[in-house]
């Protein structure tokens, strides 16, 4: 992501795990940048955190989608940082951005989350993926989720 991009970046979505997917969204709620990346532990990521929320130097909210330990970390920074921070479980966003019949197991709801995400990345002229890992999907539409609820 160019540096010019990264200053456009006010609102970050991340899918929690060790394998972590990340989307960046302008003010607007237009998807800027998405991806994924596996820290091989905890200590690993902890690390990282600070590193990739420094990465936007004009980020205002962070949307994380999970819980327990590894977001206390994510929570943690942001709040030094003076970002705002909103935790959700996946259910919030697919209930709202899947239809009932694509949410009536964890696979539907994932590959109904894969093209859902496809279509929103297509949609904002983000560069277009090779292949979508599901945690990177998922990060994806915990933000438009974000973006439709908050201003």
């Amino acid at each position: 992501m160019t540096p010019e991009l990264r200053d456009q970046v006010r609102m970050l979505a991340v899918d929690l795990g060790l394998r972590c997917g990340w989307a960046a969204f302008d003010g607007t709620g237009r998807l800027l940048s998405y991806g994924s990346r596996h820290f091989g532990n905890r200590t690993a990521l902890r690390k990282a955190i600070p590193r990739i929320l420094g990465d936007f130097p004009r980020l205002e909210r962070l949307v994380v989608e999970g819980g327990g330990d590894l977001f206390v970390l994510w929570q943690k920074e942001a709040v030094r940082r003076a970002v705002a921070v909103r935790q959700i479980m996946a259910g919030a966003w697919r209930e709202s951005l899947l239809k009932p019949s694509q949410r009536k197991n964890g696979a539907d709801a994932k590959a109904a989350a894969d093209a859902a995400a496809r279509e929103v990345i297509e949609r904002s002229g983000a560069k277009r993926p090779t292949s979508l890992r599901h945690d990177a999907a998922e990060a994806i539409l915990a933000g438009v989720w974000a973006a439709r609820i908050s201003p």
